[in-house]
């Protein structure tokens, strides 16, 4: 079975080559795109390359929904993604599946098996109007990918007091302490995130509410955090603590709400 891998993240590319060798080593990899573009010309030189697609939803340069788009797909696809608010029971049928990252063994052999029983090719009209729906119902991310030594962590939305830019690195603060390295600049984290439940008070900083302790009035307007969570170390003092005081109407009007 020759296999293409559509994944914009390394360490998660490198998971799956490795849980694909040890399991089916029958297996060909024939080809790696991390963009929609990379993929779109992969797919149009090779139409009839692939027999398998592992294909991340969430790609550098936009989402797969364009890869439908713009080229026909006939391989059977396994979407793999970060997001569980993307309802896969639709695409239970025929050769579709869906797997969680970080992917696990059990789960990856349900979907390829799956694969090789089905005798149909995907349907890639109905696979984007029911993606496209799924995107549009589901709007706010649920758990995010971060990265611990050399582990990639599931971190739970509802277990993150904030995150935070320092030294040209986004982290995570979970409630209980801990910090992790976490991709993405933090306009592409808050574009996920549910603005009921999280502020950005600066440009460095993002917050949930149930982090907030007590706010503090500073001079010129500007509103000062305590955080429910012992704040580490390593996060350093004051600034990405404070709503500036443009934002700070709004941050108090959230609060409140």
């Amino acid at each position: 079975m020759k296999v293409l891998i559509i994944e914009d993240e390394m360490m998660a590319r490198r998971n799956l080559e490795r849980l694909l060798a040890a399991n089916f080593p029958d297996m060909e990899i024939i080809g790696e795109c991390g963009s929609v573009k990379e993929s779109v010309e992969w797919l149009s030189g090779n139409p009839d390359g692939a027999d398998l697609i592992f294909m991340d939803v969430e790609l550098s340069d936009g989402d797969c929904f364009e890869i439908f788009r713009k080229v026909d797909v006939k391989a059977n696809v396994v979407m793999t993604t970060a997001y569980d608010n993307y309802a896969v029971k639709a695409f239970e049928a025929g050769s579709i599946d869906y797997l969680m990252k970080p992917i696990d063994a059990a789960p990856l052999r349900r979907a390829v098996e799956r694969c090789r029983r089905s005798v149909r090719t995907i349907d890639a009209g109905r696979l984007l109007d029911e993606l496209v729906k799924r995107k549009e119902s589901s709007a706010y991310k649920e758990r995010f990918l971060v990265h611990f030594n050399d582990r990639i962590v599931p971190v739970k939305g509802d277990d993150i007091a904030f995150f935070y830019s320092e030294d040209k690195n986004n982290h995570v603060v979970t409630r209980d302490g801990a910090v992790y390295i976490i991709d993405g600049s933090l306009d592409l984290i808050t574009e996920g995130l549910d603005p009921e439940r999280f502020f950005r008070i600066s440009r460095s900083c993002v917050f949930a509410k149930d982090e907030v302790r007590s706010v503090t009035k500073l001079p010129g307007g500007r509103l000062r955090i305590t955080p429910a969570t012992t704040v580490p170390r390593t996060f350093g003092n004051a600034p990405d603590m404070v709503v500036s005081r443009s934002r700070a109407e709004e941050f108090l009007t959230w609060l409140e709400n």
